[in-house]
C-alpha cells in the first residue's frame, strides 16, 4: 500500500538525483517496468542499460533522465526508503499508484499530486488511521496536513 505523508518527514531522501546517480544498477533500466515508465513520462526508449535515445536530448545515459523516472525507479527499487515525491509531477501519479498496489512504501509531499479520477488506496501517515480512496479525500487530506506544515 501506498502510503504519503505531508510535509517535511524525518530521514526522507529530497536529492533523488544525486541519490539515484550514485545507486542505480544497469539492470533497473532493461525491466519492462523501467522502459514502459521511461517510455511514457520521458517519451525516451530504453536501448540498453546505459543507453536512452530522447527525442529532445538524442542518446543519453540513465543518469540524464527526468527527476520524476528517477524517484519512481527509486521508489521501486528501496521501498524502504522515504523518498520526496514531490520531485514528480503529475504523470508519474498513475505509476506511483502501480507501485502501491505491488509493494508498501512511503513518501512524502510538498503538494497535492493529481492520481485523476479514480478510486485507490493511500494511507495518510499524518494521521495514520485515514486511508483515502479518490482524489476528493486525498485533496482534503493534503490541504489539512500542508496547511498545518506551513504554519
Amino acid at each position: 500500500m501506498l502510503r504519503v505523508f505531508f510535509g517535511d518527514r524525518k530521514n526522507a531522501i529530497y536529492n533523488t538525483s544525486v541519490f539515484f546517480n550514485h545507486s542505480y544498477q544497469e539492470d533497473w533500466i532493461t525491466d519492462d517496468f523501467a522502459k514502459a515508465l521511461i517510455a511514457e513520462v520521458d517519451q525516451s526508449e530504453v536501448i540498453s542499460g546505459h543507453n536512452i535515445q530522447s527525442p529532445v536530448l538524442g542518446g543519453i545515459s540513465p543518469r540524464e533522465l527526468s527527476g520524476g523516472v528517477k524517484t519512481l525507479l527509486l521508489m521501486k527499487h528501496y521501498p524502504g526508503k522515504i523518498f520526496n515525491a514531490s520531485n514528480c509531477g503529475d504523470n508519474c501519479a498513475k505509476w506511483i499508484l502501480k507501485l502501491g498496489e505491488e509493494q508498501n512504501f512511503t513518501i512524502n509531499l510538498f503538494h497535492v499530486i493529481n492520481f485523476g479520477p479514480g478510486e485507490f488506496e493511500i494511507r495518510i501517515l499524518n494521521d495514520k488511521k485515514l486511508i483515502v480512496h479518490n482524489m476528493e479525500e486525498f485533496l482534503n487530506a493534503g490541504a489539512k496536513y500542508l496547511r498545518e506544515e506551513n504554519q
